[in-house]
């Protein structure tokens, strides 16, 4: 998208999402992970996902410059996940996230684009606090969360949610 910045790693481009992004939204939100780790969005059409990422992602891009980045291979330009960093209520500290489809899980691509976006988050953006969260059986997820850097801080739960969540975070040292 024009006028917010984009992120490169040796094989992946980190762009904002837009409504370009909707068919690759529409199979992330409905992809078995997603749906058993992150929940299920009621995202069943592409007209859903255009309208999913204009109303949660976009206004937090154009708040705060930073947000949902669709994750593109560089080798033959194919949308393969996304990693961002979002501002939620209940959070103390910005929020770093990915998620991938399925058949590009366990190349290494989440932590290049999640390392990219925590470099990103402290640098460009100047965020001093940068937290993840994930369910207790997201075993995947908690790896790369501390091979990250971030620490395991406590148990949580976010606002009109029920599900408890581990809380991991890293400080910018100054």
């Amino acid at each position: 998208m024009k006028g917010y910045k984009s992120f490169q790693t040796n094989r992946l481009i980190l762009n904002p999402m837009g409504e370009q992004h909707a068919v690759f939204l529409l199979e992330l939100l409905n992809s078995p992970k997603w749906l058993k780790y992150i929940g299920e969005r009621n995202v069943k059409t592409v007209d859903d996902a255009k309208a999913y990422i204009r109303e949660k992602m976009l206004p937090q891009l154009a708040t705060h410059g930073y947000g949902n980045y669709a994750v593109i291979r560089k080798s033959d330009n194919v949308t393969i996940g996304s990693c961002g960093l979002y501002d939620r209520d209940g959070l103390d500290g910005i929020d770093i996230g990915f998620a991938f489809l399925p058949q590009y899980e366990g190349k290494g691509y989440a932590f290049e684009a999640a390392e990219k976006m925590l470099e990103a988050g402290f640098s460009t953006f100047k965020i001093k606090k940068i937290s993840a969260i994930t369910t207790k059986d997201n075993i995947s997820s908690q790896k790369l969360i501390t091979k990250l850097g971030l620490n395991y801080i406590k148990d949580i739960q976010l606002p009109d949610d029920d599900t408890s969540l581990l809380l991991y975070q890293l400080h910018l040292l100054t």
